[in-house]
C-alpha cells in the first residue's frame, strides 16, 4: 500500500513540459512536502470535468465517491488506496475508474515494515527521475451542502526492491503513458498495472521521524 508519500519542488515549465499542463495564472506551484499523509489536500494532475485542458488541482487524499452523502465518520473504507486489478468493479471506484482518472506528482514514497515498536521506515523513488507520477482516481461528492473533491491512490503486486517491504506497491506509471492513463476513452489499461521495473528503483531506510515535518527530515531524504 502507500500510507504516505513525498514530493520535492517541481516547476510549471516540468509539469508542462512532462503533460502539456496549464499553469495556474499568478500562482506558484505547489511547495515541497515530505510528509503527505492521508486525509490531507494534494495536489492532483487531471483532465478538466469539460476536458478543455489538463489541470494541477486540490484534492482530499482518501477517496469519496460520488454518490456518498452521508458524514464522512459514517465511513466504512478509507478510500486512501484501491487495489488496481479490482478498482473497475468496486462500488466505491468504479464511477471514477471509469471516467475520472487522475495522476498523483511525487518524488517518492513510504513503506513500513516489522511489528509495533520496531517498525523500520522505509522511502521509495526512482533511480533517475526527481519527480513521477502514480496512478489515481478522483471524484466530487456533496457533503453537508459542500462540495468535496477526493482521490485515491491505485496499488498493484510488488516489485524485486518492494516485496521485502510490502506486499503492494503504487502503480507507477511512465511518461509516455501519462495521457493514455488520463484518458478513459484510451481502452484497456490493465497492462499499466505491471509492477514498475525494479531496477528503475531504490529504497533506503530512515529514522524514526518519518511523519514530522522539519529541515532535518527533509535532509535525511536528499541524503537517499
Amino acid at each position: 500500500m502507500c500510507g504516505r508519500f513525498f514530493r520535492r519542488e517541481v516547476s510549471w515549465a516540468a509539469y508542462r513540459a512532462a503533460l502539456n499542463l496549464t499553469p495556474v495564472q499568478n500562482v506558484d506551484p505547489p511547495e515541497a512536502t515530505y510528509n503527505a499523509a492521508p486525509m490531507s489536500v494534494q495536489p492532483v494532475i487531471r483532465w478538466t470535468r469539460e476536458r478543455s485542458h489538463i489541470e494541477l488541482a486540490p484534492c482530499l487524499w482518501g477517496l469519496v465517491p460520488s454518490w456518498w452523502t452521508k458524514p464522512l465518520s459514517e465511513r466504512k473504507f478509507s478510500g486512501i488506496n484501491a487495489d488496481a486489478e479490482t478498482a473497475h468493479e468496486r462500488p466505491v471506484y468504479r464511477g471514477a475508474f471509469r471516467y475520472w482518472r487522475c495522476l498523483v506528482p511525487v518524488s517518492g514514497f513510504y513503506i513500513w515494515t516489522g511489528e509495533g515498536r520496531r517498525k523500520q521506515a522505509f522511502a521509495v523513488a526512482l533511480r533517475d527521475q526527481d519527480w513521477f507520477c502514480l496512478a489515481g482516481l478522483w471524484d466530487t461528492a456533496l457533503i453537508d451542502g459542500s462540495v468535496l473533491e477526493s482521490f485515491t491512490i491505485l496499488t498493484t503486486q510488488p516489485n524485486d526492491v518492494m516485496a521485502g517491504l510490502s506486499t503492494r506497491m503504487p502503480v507507477i506509471v511512465a511518461p509516455d503513458n501519462y495521457q493514455r492513463w488520463l484518458d478513459p476513452a484510451s481502452g484497456p489499461v490493465s497492462d499499466l498495472f505491471e509492477p514498475y521495473p525494479a531496477a528503475d528503483m531504490q529504497a533506503w531506510p530512515v529514522g524514526p521521524d518519518v511523519g514530522n515535518v522539519s529541515n532535518d527530515f527533509a535532509a535525511l531524504i536528499e541524503a537517499g
